[in-house]
């Protein structure tokens, strides 16, 4: 039986962060928890790119272009999308982690949806390193997870 799992995370891992700047106030602290992450596990800052963007909405084009450089082995999308008083929520929602998984799949590249869906400020807040833990550190940790498990399956 053969068993593949996370064995072997390298740290020679090229990532791409993609950051929404709307609700900055909960994305900055996402970037800032998957940053200090990525110094923890010792990937160089000469191996990462932060990308900006306005909304969760365009995450996915940026992921896009990214992928087909070529030059990245994993794309982290970080966002927040809170829920307002209108149906707006249900369809950003829906484009964003459709249009992520889309990539993903197109690309053959680990697009990780870091991409916080909330009904409020809250509870975003406690998902950036409260009672929910911190999804920016979760996503980086994902992002070498599945680098190692691809990288085992190209042999």
């Amino acid at each position: 039986m053969q068993i593949i799992n996370a064995k072997n995370v390298t740290t020679a891992l090229r990532v791409a962060i993609v950051v929404s700047r709307f609700n900055e106030d909960v994305t900055s602290l996402l970037l800032d928890g998957a940053l200090k992450r990525l110094k923890e596990v010792s990937i160089q800052d000469e191996f990462v790119t932060v990308i900006w963007v306005p909304g969760a909405v365009e995450i996915p084009l940026i992921a896009q272009r990214l992928a087909h450089t070529g030059v990245y082995e994993a794309i982290i999308c970080l966002g927040a999308v809170i829920r307002g008083e209108t149906s707006h929520y249900d369809y950003v929602c829906e484009q964003v982690s459709m249009g992520c998984q889309r990539v993903a799949l197109e690309q053959d590249l680990p697009v990780i949806f870091g991409v916080l869906t909330t009904d409020t400020e809250e509870q975003a807040m406690a998902r950036v390193g409260g009672a929910h833990g911190h999804k920016g550190r979760d996503s980086v940790d994902a992002a070498m997870e599945m680098v190692a498990v691809l990288r085992q399956l190209e042999g």
